[in-house]
């Protein structure tokens, strides 16, 4: 594992997301077999993220990958606003329970580490170790492999226009997500706000969601347009504004 790490940082990354990917397409069809929901998936996720923390403790890449404290203050994070009402607004129609408690438990556990995996795998081991040769390159590659890579769910069942935009909104997402890594250093803000929008899709209220739009299309055209233009002014804004990270 270090062997292939320290001969190609980016190869290696992409066999974190092979993994990934394989792990949890593997996981859906066992809990669909099983009729368990999202306690396979959970357990492959749980342990990939256990494994790949301690393998970064002990060859001491915390800081590398930015899995350390923000440089600033967190009364100067107020520009954190906008992800944060993308976070949130699965849930701004309301929450509900969707799931038994157990699957519910699951399914937010599941995602929580989906959260970090993804953070660490695309925005650190894939954009770090391509940003040594060229970082402008590495931004839009890690922005695109993320939001490509959700094309997965094609194969655990979801619908296909659910997907595309779904990919679309990874992509825009995954922008302003690397661009927070690269100017403030530290993976953690971003892992938080990956956590916590993936995990409230376990509770939200969709019945109520789709009452107020009329469609299940008008929903997610709407709510992806609205997402898309926010991250398209965010970006601009951080990438105008936050010099003093460089």
């Amino acid at each position: 594992m270090n062997k292939l790490y320290k001969k190609n940082e980016v190869l290696f990354a992409c066999i974190c997301i092979m993994i990934y990917v394989i792990g949890t397409s593997v996981g859906e069809a066992v809990s669909q077999i099983l009729g368990v929901f999202k306690l396979p998936p959970m357990i492959f996720h749980l342990g990939f993220t256990v494994l790949l923390l301690a393998w970064l403790k002990k060859n001491d890449l915390f800081e590398k990958y930015g899995l350390i404290r923000p440089k600033y203050k967190l009364s100067e994070a107020w520009f954190f606003i906008p992800i944060m009402l993308i976070a949130f607004f699965s849930v701004f129609f309301g929450v509900i329970l969707k799931y038994s408690v157990p699957e519910t438990l699951f399914y937010i556990v599941s995602m929580l580490c989906v959260g970090f995996l993804e953070e660490v795998i695309f925005r650190g081991l894939l954009f770090v170790g391509m940003a040594k040769k060229n970082t402008k390159t590495a931004i839009i590659v890690s922005s695109l492999t993320f939001g490509i890579g959700h094309i997965v769910n094609l194969l655990n069942g979801q619908d296909m226009l659910e997907t595309i935009l779904q990919i679309i909104f990874a992509c825009a997402v995954g922008f302003v997500l690397v661009t927070i890594f690269y100017k403030g250093k530290s993976l953690i803000p971003c892992i938080i706000f990956h956590g916590i929008n993936n995990a409230l899709s376990a509770v939200s209220d969709e019945q109520a969601a789709l009452k107020f739009f009329g469609s299940v299309e008008k929903e997610l055209y709407i709510s992806v347009g609205i997402s898309i233009i926010i991250c398209i002014v965010y970006s601009i804004k951080l990438w105008r504004d936050f010099e003093m990270y460089e």
